[in-house]
């Protein structure tokens, strides 16, 4: 069973991690998630045990434990998505948001829209049509 265990110090290391977890069974694995840039942990880690009865006891008695002078939160690891990364910053891949003049998909200001139907919905001011060409103000 693959553990996420969240609220580390950034003290702690994959060792550390792994003699946290030793005195419940056997360990595969144990890992701190470090920046990539700084090399700094992160704060959380993944720990993969063998044996799914010793995993859940460790989840169970180490949730809301103090280690290193701070309250860890552990709990059985989701698994990963391959969904795409998302964030911040400007992506022209992503659909949606309107912004300033783009008539996207889901609001935001359009200058050149007056309220129009189609693939423009949203923006501020102007009419709103609704089904049969009606207006609404």
């Amino acid at each position: 069973m693959n553990i996420y265990v969240s609220g580390l110090s950034y003290r702690i290391s994959d060792d550390d991690l792994r003699q946290l977890f030793e005195e419940y069974g056997a360990i595969k694995s144990a890992k701190v998630i470090t920046d990539r840039e700084t090399g700094r942990s992160r704060g959380f880690g993944f720990v993969e045990m063998d044996n799914d009865d010793e995993a859940k006891k460790a989840i169970e008695e180490l949730t809301g434990a103090e280690y290193d002078g701070k309250v860890i939160s552990v709990t059985e690891a989701k698994p990963k998505t391959d969904k795409p990364r998302g964030g911040g910053g400007f992506n022209r891949e992503r659909s949606g948001g309107g912004g300033f003049n783009r008539g996207g998909g889901r609001g935001g200001y359009d200058r050149d829209s007056r309220g129009g139907g189609g693939e423009r919905r949203g923006g501020f001011g102007g009419e709103r049509r609704t089904g049969g060409g009606r207006r609404e103000s």
